[in-house]
């Protein structure tokens, strides 16, 4: 295959942030369900958080330095995991089925995956610099 395909150009080619946009989408159609008095609790809250997740992605991909990169990485993951744990309030709380909770955990989960694996390799081009 042709390097030049597959070279990165966009934040958009980024397969962290590929799956971010599909927990966005997914997030936005299942907390339409909730209940309308969590509309600036919980809704709102997650909704935020998952957007900051890929914001935070497309923001790290433009800055120049691989620090600056690392950092918002790095604030990404933590918008992740605020994700996860509203996941869990949402279930626990039964807005969600145990169904829809088990496949955005899922989601999730790959998703913190790949973005420790942006985050390492950003680290390591800072260690090999």
């Amino acid at each position: 295959m042709n390097q030049e395909l597959r070279k990165i150009r966009s934040f958009t080619d980024l397969k962290v942030w590929q799956l971010g946009h599909i927990l966005v989408l997914d997030i936005y159609k299942f907390t339409k369900k909730f209940p309308k008095e969590e509309l600036f609790g919980l809704i709102m809250q997650i909704r935020r958080a998952i957007v900051s997740f890929t914001s935070n992605i497309a923001e790290g991909f433009s800055r120049a330095s691989y620090k600056e990169k690392c950092q918002f990485y790095s604030m990404a993951l933590g918008s992740l995991t605020e994700v996860q744990n509203q996941l869990l309030i949402a279930r626990d709380l039964s807005y969600i089925t145990k169904e829809e909770f088990d496949g955005l955990a899922a989601k999730t989960i790959d998703a913190n995956k790949m973005i420790n694996g942006l985050i390492k390799s950003s680290k390591a081009v800072i260690r090999d610099s």
